[in-house]
């Protein structure tokens, strides 16, 4: 709550001196205004607390009050079943307000074909678990023999792990690097960040994805994915190297391709709605 009113405060700072046509928020709950349209963005709908219905009942209801205060909803999912996200994107009871969905999201480009073999590791996530995975990962990399490439997820380290020969290690990998990395790997391994899933998912890469302990939305979507078989799913606690890599070459990896332009589209109509109340408003 605090943290929403420092954003309100923010965006009124800006308006003061920077009329705005549009605001489109990222999860943001405070940066909307009265009289200015605000798109919100989320792909939970539906938060999962770990806790129970009772409980994520009352985080949607709370999620839906906070929406609401935005003239629009964009959900980076599919309208169908099955769905990227699943419940988190469609709820068991729908949002009392228009929802809008866009399709998947991505930074990237569509990978060239390419002769991919390499295993890259992607760590994301909160201490201590982005470490705990690296350690348990990098321990059982001894005896792995392919080529391995590790990015740590770290953008402000300077020094790099000791790490057997036939491992390459960033600490961060800028977008179009990592895209290279990406293209060029047989098989990624990953956390289960709903962003980072859209990324993969989008370049049809086979994955190995270890949800972040205690984050149940996380262990929701892993669980949701393994279901569609759109990516191998383990949990930390049960992660050995060399049996996630036997599962990844026996699971029957189901990939579909998601309609194009969605976000584009949703931009362009809300700006052309846009212009056309400023049209007549126009003295």
């Amino acid at each position: 709550m605090i943290r929403i009113k420092q954003e309100k405060r923010w965006l009124n700072t800006v308006l003061a001196t920077h009329p705005l046509d549009l605001v489109i928020s990222d999860n943001r709950f405070g940066l909307y205004a009265d009289g200015l349209p605000a798109v919100f963005i989320t792909h939970q709908l539906q938060i999962k607390t770990g806790l129970g219905a009772w409980a994520d009942g009352i985080a949607r209801r709370w999620n839906y009050r906070r929406i609401r205060c935005f003239s629009s909803c964009w959900v980076p999912d599919q309208p169908e079943s099955p769905s990227l996200a699943g419940e988190l994107s469609h709820p068991v009871e729908p949002p009392p307000f228009p929802v809008r969905y866009i399709g998947g999201l991505t930074r990237f480009k569509p990978c060239l074909p390419t002769l991919d073999s390499n295993l890259l590791i992607i760590l994301s996530g909160p201490e201590p678990q982005r470490s705990l995975l690296e350690q348990t990962l990098l321990s059982q990399l001894e005896n792995y023999k392919g080529r391995v490439v590790l990015v740590r997820g770290l953008p402000l380290a300077a020094a790099l792990p000791a790490v057997p020969l036939h491992c390459t290690v960033y600490n961060h990998a800028p977008a179009a690097l990592l895209q290279k990395l990406i293209c060029e790997a047989g098989l990624i391994i990953s956390r289960c960040g709903y962003t980072t899933v859209m990324d993969l998912l989008a370049l049809q890469k086979r994955t190995i994805l270890v949800p972040t302990p205690g984050q149940a939305e996380q262990e929701y979507l892993a669980s949701h994915l393994l279901q569609q078989r759109w990516a191998l799913t383990i949990l930390q606690e049960n992660f050995v190297l060399p049996e996630a890599l036997r599962q990844a070459a026996d699971f029957a990896y189901q990939f579909s391709p998601w309609p194009p332009h969605g976000f584009k589209n949703a931009v362009k109509s809300t700006l052309e709605e846009i212009l056309q109340h400023k049209k007549r408003d126009a003295p």
